[in-house]
């Protein structure tokens, strides 16, 4: 029933917060839209544990960034990992959350979830438009045993600006030099063709309205939505389905410590069994809290998330972070975090 539903609560939802003090503080987030159905999960579990409340906007990862920046937050949330230059500059620190994948999923009569094959290079040639039916010889012969329409495909992509844009281009710019040359990678670029939806939420919504479309959303948008996903081929050639197995696969071998804040890039990984369009999620606080109290609240309730939230995470198809990362994020709190030059945390 929650799967079911979950889409159906409001961006603006009341999650849930522990608390490093005695009163309850209302704690104020916004961004990704790529982690909204476990932070839905996670805050409706923790609501019922502590009673405490932060309101999490899911806007997109461009709007997570402006919003933190603005101080409007108190912690913003991308899929995008800010480079530790734009984190200097600004006085943030950076975590990672959670871990997921992105998915093709398309709406062709007699297709069903997993059972369309696609390529890396089949999908920057159809958002680039040059393969633009669905019976195009480069698609029908992966698909032998499919009978596909010979219809026009309706590109679907973000229209804001998005981290789980920025983890499909990235991964398209890797597999398609064509695709590198004449739009690249970011949270938003200039898409060649197709049509723009808001959200993981909004692309997904499209996708279920028109027939012979094709999108990318986050992978629990496309099993609550009941949306037919696409296998994909990996960089050691081997189709793969999008499982928590295969987005594992992909992080297995991730060096958190290679990059300033976390912000590994996981596209495209090696391996047999990896997902290619595999990506953590981050998380942004200032380094310096003016307001100390929500900052210790915000902080508790990812701590909560670390501690309790594992098994609901594999239940959406999310991998949690391993002991060791969480406990490099907690390092990292106690080392980045002061309120008025002193440390935050105890």
């Amino acid at each position: 029933m929650f799967k079911q539903s979950l889409l159906k609560i409001s961006s603006a939802l009341v999650l849930s917060a522990t608390a490093f003090t005695s009163q309850a503080i209302d704690i104020t987030g916004a961004g990704a839209s790529f982690p909204f159905p476990i932070y839905a999960k996670w805050a409706a579990d923790y609501k019922a544990a502590s009673g405490n409340a932060v309101n999490y906007q899911s806007i997109g990862s461009g709007g997570g960034v402006q919003q933190i920046t603005a101080k409007t937050v108190d912690f913003g949330a991308t899929d995008d990992p800010m480079s530790g230059e734009q984190l200097d500059k600004i006085g943030l620190m950076q975590f990672p959350a959670v871990i997921g994948g992105t998915v093709a999923v398309v709406n062709v009569d007699g297709v069903k979830p997993g059972q369309l094959k696609l390529t890396g290079s089949l999908l920057a040639d159809i958002y680039l438009g040059k393969v633009k039916t669905w019976n195009d010889p480069a698609i029908q012969s992966l698909n032998a045993d499919i009978k596909l329409p010979a219809t026009a495909i309706i590109v679907v992509h973000r229209s804001d600006g998005s981290g789980t844009t920025f983890g499909w281009t990235n991964y398209l710019s890797k597999v398609s030099a064509d695709w590198k040359a004449k739009v690249g990678e970011g949270k938003a670029v200039k898409w060649p063709v197709g049509q723009g939806g808001k959200g993981n939420e909004g692309v997904a919504a499209y996708v279920k309205q028109l027939k012979n479309s094709i999108g990318y959303v986050e992978f629990a948008y496309a099993k609550q939505n009941s949306l037919a996903w696409a296998q994909l081929t990996n960089k050691d050639g081997k189709a793969v389905q999008p499982d928590q197995k295969s987005f594992a696969a992909a992080a297995a071998n991730a060096k958190w410590d290679s990059a300033p804040g976390m912000g590994v890039v996981l596209t495209d990984q090696p391996g047999a069994d990896s997902w290619p369009v595999t990506s953590a999620t981050f998380v942004l606080m200032y380094k310096d809290q003016a307001k100390p109290e929500n900052g210790k609240a915000a902080v508790a309730f990812f701590e909560w998330a670390f501690a309790n939230g594992a098994t609901s995470a594999a239940a959406l198809d999310y991998v949690p972070l391993p002991k060791a990362v969480t406990d490099q994020i907690r390092a990292s709190w106690k080392a980045n975090l002061k309120a008025g030059g002193k440390p935050l945390l105890n």
